[in-house]
């Protein structure tokens, strides 16, 4: 690899996609071009979202030297999965960067860096800082608890936080995260139809098989309220008012 072309790939992590035989889609373009500090993505099954998030990871790694990378899924076998991702990107990159060792939990670079993949749960992972990426995969099943366990990781670093899922019912905190218009979160929602790589013929079977409820959240990234749900989400809400009346003296 020349300098100049590693200087490219340096700076357009688009470049650097296209380097390591990914083609991204035109949202994964904008993501990848995004200088975000937190990152929603609200993506259908199959649809592109961990590919990405591992081109954002090695990215990191590769040209931001001492950079920590942390992956973070509801299992270690999830994390693992998003982890052999980056190697994978990472071997197919003829290793730019060499490295100094390689586990099956951890990558670590000679200029520094480090890929690591977590376990999920929440008394397992603390005790590390100065992150500049945190990539939550499965984010909707991720608990509260893990989640607000790994947020003070970035608070002296200003690092990155990248959270992709399927919606996973109206609770928790990811859910929390989409609906609330307040907080500065740039969101992306990819549904299954805007996926080139997914045909009309696939989805017509997926809905007669898995059900309406079932499709609508894994591939048009609907939140909806569970099916053994007594009452609607928005029917709870509409019970509670923020509205005070005042006494009249």
């Amino acid at each position: 690899m020349g300098a100049a072309t590693d200087l490219a790939m340096a700076l357009d992590r688009v470049a650097f996609a296209r380097a390591v035989g990914i083609e991204p889609d035109r949202w994964q373009e904008d993501l990848l071009r995004s200088t975000a500090t937190r990152v929603l993505l609200n993506c259908a099954r199959q649809s592109g979202k961990s590919t990405v998030a591992s081109v954002l990871a090695l990215h990191a790694a590769l040209y931001e030297p001492h950079s920590l990378v942390l992956l973070l899924s509801p299992t270690l076998r999830q994390s693992q999965e998003l982890f052999k991702k980056c190697l994978s990107l990472y071997r197919i990159a003829d290793k730019p960067v060499p490295p100094e060792s390689e586990t099956a939990l951890t990558l670590t670079l000679e200029n520094g860096s480090r890929i690591v993949s977590l376990p999920g749960k929440e008394g397992t992972v603390r005790g590390y800082s100065g992150v500049r990426l945190l990539a939550i995969d499965e984010a909707a099943r991720v608990p509260d608890d893990l989640y607000a366990s790994v947020r003070p990781m970035l608070a002296v670093s200003g690092g990155r936080l990248v959270a992709l899922s399927t919606p996973f019912g109206t609770r928790g905190w990811w859910y929390e995260a989409w609906i609330n218009q307040e907080e500065p979160w740039e969101r992306y929602r990819i549904t299954a139809e805007e996926c080139p790589r997914i045909s009309p013929e696939f989805l017509a079977e997926e809905r007669r098989n898995v059900g309406e409820w079932w499709f609508k959240q894994e591939y048009f990234c609907e939140f909806l309220d569970s099916q053994s749900q007594a009452f609607r989400r928005e029917d709870i809400d509409a019970m509670f008012s923020e509205e005070v009346e005042g006494w009249v003296l």
